[in-house]
């Protein structure tokens, strides 16, 4: 999640980070890379984590949609069971 941050503030950046708690972790700017404060981060991560629930959410209702069209085809609930393996 802390990368997945850091690349929403700035996509271009270059970094390594070490362990997954923000208070604790390692950060190592690359080539060049501005750094970006740990505030900062900590900011974007209820953003960051607001859009995967969301791109979640979005997959799980597209693929009801296309449940519900298949079915409106006349196919069977084997039939698009089939589909989706």
């Amino acid at each position: 999640m802390i990368i997945q941050a850091i690349l929403k503030i700035n996509p271009n950046a270059e970094v390594t980070v070490t362990g997954n708690d923000l208070a604790t972790c390692q950060i190592e700017w690359h080539n060049g890379t501005t750094p970006i404060s740990k505030s900062e981060i900590e900011a974007m991560i209820p953003i960051v984590e607001a859009e995967i629930k969301q791109a979640e959410l979005d997959k799980k209702q597209a693929e009801q949609s296309a449940i519900n069209k298949l079915k409106a085809l006349g196919l069977t609930d084997a039939e698009v069971e089939a589909f989706r393996k």
